[in-house]
Formats: C-alpha cells, sequence, structure tokens
C-alpha cells in the first residue's frame, strides 16, 4: 500500500508494469494498491467467473467479458483493476472495444472482487460508477448494489433477480473444493438448466 501517489505516478507505474504482469493495481484518490494474487485468491476467482459465464449463456443472456482490465478515470482519482468484470446490459456497445476510455465509455455492469489477503477499495468502484460489484471473502458472497453514489448490500442480483445468487455461488464453490472445478461446473449448469 502506498500513499500520495499523484495520478501521474499512477499512469507511470502502469506504464512501467506494462500489461503482462502478476501484480493488480487499484488506485484512489492517492492511495495505490499492489498485489500480488495467491493461488487461493486464483482459483475462487475463476470459478466464480465461470459461474457468472455459465448463468449468462444459459439465460442467453448477451455480455462482453473483459476480465481484469484497467478501468481508470483521472477525473475521479480512481482506477482497478477487478478479478472479473462483465459488461451485460451495455455489452452492445462494447463489442470489438480494445481500449476503454471511461469518460465516454460506460463502467463495467458486473464486477467481482476476491478479497483473500486486501481489502477491496470499494470508493474507487463508487468513484467509477460500477453499478453491481461481488465481493467474495472468506468463504462469503456479498453483493453490492450503487445507489446514490455508494454501495448498498443486497441479497438479490438485480442481473439475475429471480436466482438465489448469494446461496448458490457459495455451494457451488464449496462444491468446487471437493469434487473439483469441472465436476462443479457441469453440476451447475444443469441446476441452472432446471431453474429455467
Amino acid at each position: 500500500m502506498l500513499h500520495n501517489i499523484s495520478w501521474q505516478e499512477f499512469e507511470a507505474i502502469l506504464e512501467e508494469l506494462g500489461d503482462h504482469r502478476a501484480a493488480r493495481l487499484a488506485y484512489s484518490q492517492g492511495t495505490l494498491e499492489m498485489r500480488m494474487p495467491l493461488p487461493k485468491h486464483e482459483v475462487a476467482k475463476v470459478i466464480i467467473g465461470d459461474l457468472v459465464k455459465i448463468l449468462l449463456e444459459e439465460l442467453e443472456i448477451d455480455c462482453e467479458s473483459f476480465g481484469s482490465t484497467t478501468f481508470k478515470r483521472e477525473d475521479m482519482a480512481s482506477g482497478v483493476e477487478p478479478d472479473d468484470s462483465f459488461y451485460i446490459q451495455n455489452h452492445a456497445q462494447m463489442i470489438g472495444k480494445e481500449r476503454i476510455d471511461l469518460t465516454v465509455d460506460p463502467p463495467p455492469d458486473l464486477v467481482i472482487e476476491v478479497d483473500v489477503t486486501s481489502k477491496t477499495q470499494l470508493e474507487a468502484y463508487e468513484a467509477l460508477r460500477v453499478p453491481e460489484l461481488w465481493l467474495y471473502e472468506d468463504g462469503k458472497l456479498q453483493i453490492n448494489l450503487l445507489q446514490d453514489g455508494k454501495y448498498i448490500r443486497s441479497e438479490i442480483s438485480p442481473t439475475f433477480p429471480n436466482l438465489p445468487i448469494v446461496e448458490t455461488i457459495l455451494h457451488f464453490v464449496e462444491q468446487s473444493r471437493t469434487v473439483g472445478r469441472s465436476s462443479a461446473l457441469r453440476a451447475f449448469r444443469k441446476w441452472v438448466r432446471e431453474q429455467i
């Protein structure tokens, strides 16, 4: 965690580190956090992202997935690299985009963050106006919805309003730890098909 980092210094660090790096960055109001993902983090991130992709596919909801893209706005003094990100409501305007400028492009509709050794900087996501943020930590999933510029907790995902997302995601993440990723994903796909 570094404090009193200017926007120009943040941009220089991003440039110096380049696109092919393991470190993940989050910047908010002069505070820069650099994280090195651990296997525990990566396994949870991948399985939750895969579960979301299955939900979107099976429910025939179009999306554009932007993974850990750097989302930043100098005028908001905020920049984040989520564990996973999806354009759902705004997917059509993001098709084929290779660069994102949040002064003209919308923020992702759904972001996933997995906290293992550090805490997600919610204020950075609030500043960037990300409407839905899923936060996974210590075996718990929290859905955060942006209302009046601040996150409130919700038991329901507006992206998947008719499904018990929190309980279901947690169940299949836990199942993946005992039966393996592939078996858990197949079981999840079967469960989704039974719901629709």
